[in-house]
């Protein structure tokens, strides 16, 4: 990657050996501007919405706009089922404040508004990884962080960065560390969301 000059490594929402089958569902919250209190309310709307359906959800920045919400999965679901799980709990996200959220792919549709952006889990796309440096001005970095820091205002898509990052690790930990033993099932989800 180094050869071929990447600075932000990109994951695919799936891993060796299962490559069909995901074990995360991403949610990428791209705002169209600097204002912080809709996207905070956004991530938080995601976030309970995902709980109402026996999701646990972790939420990082992205390093360059938004946050990242990611639910971990067993990984026996197919990515078509991950896809239309996603599109579905996103657009009734944005059906509950379609003042400030959009699915609407062109950013020039977006009128402004927060792209709920879930095509980050189609077979072959990717998010930017956990740690990872943008290649924007101070170097900010990818990270997980609390839902309480985003309740609190405290943390923001770029508030981490290369040079912060080790006291922040040094502080808290890897948030994520424990994402792989809370994996929960996503046909059980489904059926919630049925009528």
């Amino acid at each position: 990657m180094v050869n071929q000059n990447c600075i932000t490594p990109h994951v695919w929402v799936s891993r060796v050996p299962k490559l069909r089958q995901p074990d995360l569902c991403v949610f990428d919250l791209d705002p169209a501007d600097d204002d912080q209190a809709p996207l905070r309310a956004a991530a938080l709307a995601l976030r309970d919405a995902l709980a109402a359906l026996g999701l646990p959800s972790w939420v990082k920045t992205s390093g360059s706009k938004g946050f990242h919400i990611a639910v971990p999965l067993d990984g026996k679901a197919s990515y078509g089922d991950v896809m239309r799980f996603a599109h579905i709990v996103g657009s009734a996200l944005v059906a509950h404040d379609p003042a400030h959220l959009t699915m609407e792919f062109s950013k020039k549709d977006r009128g402004g508004r927060i792209f709920v952006d879930t095509g980050r889990n189609a077979p072959g796309a990717t998010f930017a990884a956990a740690y990872a440096v943008r290649a924007k001005p101070g170097a900010p970095v990818s990270a997980p962080c609390t839902w309480e820091e985003i309740e609190r205002g405290r943390v923001g898509p770029q508030t981490f960065t290369l040079r912060t990052m080790a006291k922040r690790l040094k502080d808290v930990g890897d948030l994520w560390g424990d994402m792989s033993k809370r994996k929960r099932s996503l046909a059980k989800a489904m059926t919630k969301l049925r009528p």
